[in-house]
């Protein structure tokens, strides 16, 4: 139905991105209220490092891991868990043994997932974002507006 054309929509406009080559979404669960989960996923999403990494098929844990930390949601380290797909990156504070050949299989994909566990709470939500590439600057470094 009528839902279901403006997900499409929405989704359209992400990966429209000046530049996008992949689209990435980003869901963030165990979290404590919906609005903590929301402001950890748009730091993540908003964070060109992270954007960055996936342009460069780069599985970072760290820059995800940072975005967590800076979003100004109080977080229990050793709680958090991220994957890329199905596949962990982070677990009990640390970083988890990377298949990095899987990673980069992952990061290839025209659609990468992010999955963050914050495991506080039963909170979840999702955001779209898209990688950051040379086009991009390329775009944007030679018009003003």
């Amino acid at each position: 139905g009528l839902s279901q054309v403006l997900l499409t929509l929405a989704q359209a406009i992400v990966r429209d991105g000046e530049g996008a080559t992949r689209f990435v979404e980003i869901t963030v669960s165990g979290a404590r209220t919906g609005a903590e989960a929301k402001q950890v996923a748009m730091a993540i999403a908003r964070s060109l490092l992270v954007k960055t990494a996936i342009y460069g098929q780069d599985a970072n844990w760290g820059r995800i891991v940072c975005a967590v930390g800076y979003s100004g949601v109080t977080i229990i380290p050793e709680r958090v868990r991220v994957w890329l797909g199905d596949l962990e990156l982070f677990r009990n504070g640390e970083p988890y043994q990377v298949d990095e050949a899987r990673a980069r299989e992952l990061l290839a994909e025209p659609e990468v997932v992010i999955r963050v566990d914050l495991g506080q709470g039963s909170a979840q939500e999702t955001v779209w974002t898209c990688d950051l590439s040379h086009r991009y600057v390329d775009i944007n470094a030679h018009y003003r507006t």
